[in-house]
């Protein structure tokens, strides 16, 4: 059975009570980012790692990519992690994936109490691929594999997959308060507004611009209502400012910190990065 395998990073840092509090926020963003995209999907945690059920798994491995806090995923095979279960099922998931006389390895790690160790889980599920694609004339290579397979166990489930898919990373939005984002229309307010939502911040958008493309990333992204949102809650103001422009912005007529998340960027870093936001990549 298919199944998201999802990694968190910085999260995993924190002390207990701030990690699980990050983590719940973490979960109630993705179920909220499924339902805004029309994915039906069961979200489900344990130790450092969370796990999407969906009918349709390529369309929530596009939803939850861009979800901030997701340090990477992978689509994996799921089964029991008794030995015996792990090398049937890595060698028929790897049938299908090794070509003539392709070189291969196994990459094992595992969590909790199983009775072998991560290169007891090598050497078994590698002779298993080995035996079940021997007729293609495969061979093991360690140093330098054409194919990697990848198998984790975690308690008593086991997981068998090929790639890590790289998000955001950063925090979950919400986890760090409130800050008004200035939208002007340019590449860069919009590249700044983003890297404060990616550092856990939700941002209230001030301005004429466009946010539209910041709402893939938030699904309760509004504009700041000065008569609504109380001042005191607000962190601080997010402009898009490069360093040859920083000269021009009075920062004194401002009451609260003012954030410059750009400020060492270049314009083709702001320019391509902005494409990936607009594309809700």
């Amino acid at each position: 059975m298919a199944i998201l395998l999802l990694r968190y990073a910085e999260i995993g840092l924190k002390s207990t009570p701030v990690r699980k509090r990050f983590e719940s926020t973490l979960k109630d963003n993705m179920l909220n980012m499924l339902m805004e995209d029309g994915v039906e999907a069961l979200v489900t945690n344990k130790g450092a790692r969370f796990y999407v059920e969906a009918t349709d798994i390529d369309a929530a491995a596009r939803s939850i990519r861009k979800v901030f806090g997701i340090a990477s995923f992978s689509v994996a095979e799921e089964c029991s992690s008794k030995m015996e279960d792990m090398c049937a099922v890595a060698a028929e998931y790897s049938k299908s994936r090794l070509s003539e006389g392709q070189s291969f390895a196994v990459k094992a790690r595992r969590e909790g109490s199983q009775g072998y160790t991560s290169l007891d889980m090598g050497r078994e599920i590698g002779s298993a691929i080995f035996l079940a694609n021997e007729d293609k004339g495969v061979k093991v290579d360690l140093t330098d594999p054409e194919v990697v397979f990848f198998v984790e166990a975690r308690d008593n489930r086991a997981f068998i997959f090929q790639e890590y898919v790289r998000c955001h990373a950063g925090l979950p939005v919400g986890t760090q308060g409130k800050v008004i984002a200035e939208i002007d229309g340019s590449d860069i307010s919009l590249v700044s507004a983003w890297l404060m939502m990616k550092r856990g911040c939700r941002a209230l958008v001030k301005g004429e611009g466009d946010f539209s493309a910041l709402c893939q990333y938030d699904t309760y992204m509004r504009k700041y209502d000065p008569q609504k949102d109380d001042q005191r809650k607000i962190l601080g103001y997010v402009m898009g400012t490069d360093l040859k422009d920083l000269s021009s912005v009075d920062v004194s007529q401002f009451d609260m910190p003012v954030f410059f998340p750009t400020i060492g960027m270049t314009d083709d870093e702001v320019t391509k990065l902005a494409e990936i936001i607009k594309a809700g990549l």
